[in-house]
This record gives structure tokens, sequence and C-alpha cells, in this order.
């Protein structure tokens, strides 16, 4: 179409300018608009149908997109909803495990106490029986005893102190 109508542009201009080439140029442009025109008429269904795929095309791609973004919409709430069952899980889990620490904690705290004292019970009992086992040796020959092993009751210097056991003495442990 355009071919057409630059060629009779290009032959008008060569032409010179008397009225017999103006008329003819001027029938040439009607015979290129009429040429225009009917081809238009031709291809105006063409168009009409490629317009009407095209915007179907586009239809079915919007609505696939809207299927996805769907999709995509229902997963993350399906995993929001899973990780709220999760975190309340470990929730309870921390809870229950700071519970049992602290219960833990207070039985330690218990033992420690109970070693201390039963710490305490040896040895004294200890030196209860080194009492009887010099005791008995007094009665062979004697048993000298250190300061050393009664500086929790009273005895600080670091010297030796002969304490001669006898029978009555045992009576008061």
């Amino acid at each position: 179409m355009f071919s057409v109508l630059s060629e009779i542009l290009r032959s008008g201009f060569m032409i010179n300018s008397s009225l017999r080439r103006r008329t003819h140029l001027v029938q040439s442009f009607s015979v290129v608009f009429l040429y225009c025109a009917a081809e238009e008429d031709l291809l105006r269904p063409v168009a009409d149908q490629r317009k009407r795929k095209r915007m179907e095309s586009n239809r079915e791609s919007a609505r696939r997109s809207r299927v996805r973004k769907q999709k995509h919409l229902d997963d993350l709430t399906a995993e929001i909803s899973r990780m709220i069952k999760e975190n309340n899980q470990i929730s309870i889990s921390v809870n229950v495990t700071a519970q049992h620490c602290v219960s833990v904690e207070a039985a330690n705290s218990v033992l420690r106490a109970q070693m201390m004292e039963l710490t305490q019970r040896l040895h004294s009992l200890n030196e209860i029986l080194d009492f009887i086992h010099c005791s008995a040796a007094a009665a062979v020959g004697g048993c000298v005893f250190g300061a050393e092993g009664f500086q929790h009751q009273g005895f600080a210097d670091n010297q030796q102190h002969p304490i001669m056991a006898s029978a009555e003495m045992i009576d008061y442990y």
C-alpha cells in the first residue's frame, strides 16, 4: 500500500506542474485511497480475528495467574498454621524443660546439703573410731592424739597433746 503511494508521489513531483499532470496526480491519489480502503476491508476480519485470539489468550493467561496466586496464598496460609502449631509445641517443651530444670536444681541443692551433713558426720565418726582405736591401744600401752584432729573442737595450736583413753570415756560418746 505504502509502496504504491510513494511511487505516485515520486512520479507526480518529477512531472512539471501543468494542469493535466495535476489532474492525473489527483486521480492517482483517488485510486490509491480506494485501493487502500478495499485492502483494509479485506484485512479487517483477519485483524479482528487476531485481536479476539489475543484477547482470549490474555484472559486465559490472567486466569492462570490468578490461580497461581491463590495457590501460593493457600500454601502460605498452610505454612503459617503449621509454624504456629510447631511454635506452640516448642513453647510447651521449653516450659516443661524449665520446670524440670528447677526441680532438678532443687533436688541438687538438697543433695549438696545432705552431702555436707554426711561429710561432717563421717568426719566425727572417724574421730570416734580413732578414739576407740587409741582406747584399745591405751589398754595395751597408751595412745597419743595429735591436735590437728581436734582443731574444730577448740584446739588451735599445732602441738602434740597426750590424751590417755580409758574405758569410762567411751560411754560419753
